[in-house]
């Protein structure tokens, strides 16, 4: 990606400010946020060497009104404050030209974790929800190219309603151990 963010440091709010600052869906931000813990030594232990790294910021474009924002940025939050990553939260109505950069499937879905080196460069990005989940949209939208068509609306519902089956599925946090795998994946190739 060629987008660079060396302007854009100190721009975001922090992990902190935006949980305060949430006008929608405090409540359940914060439940996810308090179910989640880096239960896997393996991953404490992977997430726990990078902290004294200092070679990688991360920028999260979000909003407090979006549902996979509510249920994967507190697993987000938790896995950099471990590793140590300095991490900024771009609200995605203020900032349309990062969005514009990061479509997923040629449409605004957040959030998009965008991790770059210290001088702006982009090294990679996660989102908007983990893969087990996001490929039920894909076949979707494969399926699916014309939004007028009459039955649209009704496989987009079928669509949101298995998604929420796989969010749901196991304990009802499963897919946070996907998000831990998808991210460790991901920070393993810079």
């Amino acid at each position: 990606m060629s987008f660079d963010f060396q302007h854009r440091f100190g721009t975001g709010i922090e992990p902190k400010e935006f949980i305060q600052g949430m006008t929608q869906n405090k409540e359940k931000f914060l439940d996810w946020y308090e179910k989640f813990s880096l239960e896997n030594q393996e991953d404490a232990a992977f997430f726990g060497s990078l902290k004294d790294k200092h070679q990688w910021h991360c920028f999260i474009l979000a909003a407090d009104w979006c549902g996979d924002v509510v249920r994967n940025v507190p697993v987000v939050f938790k896995v950099l404050e471990s590793a140590g990553i300095p991490t900024e939260v771009l609200i995605m109505e203020q900032n349309t030209d990062v969005m514009e950069q990061f479509l997923t499937m040629g449409g605004r879905s957040i959030p998009i974790v965008i991790f770059t080196d210290l001088n702006g460069k982009v090294l990679g990005k996660w989102g908007p929800r983990p893969n087990v989940v996001q490929e039920v949209m894909i076949q979707f939208k494969g399926a699916n190219p014309d939004r007028n068509a009459l039955e649209y609306e009704e496989n987009l519902r079928l669509t949101y309603s298995e998604m929420m089956k796989r969010y749901n599925s196991g304990s009802g946090t499963d897919y946070q151990q996907w998000i831990v795998d998808e991210l460790r994946e991901l920070l393993a190739t810079f």
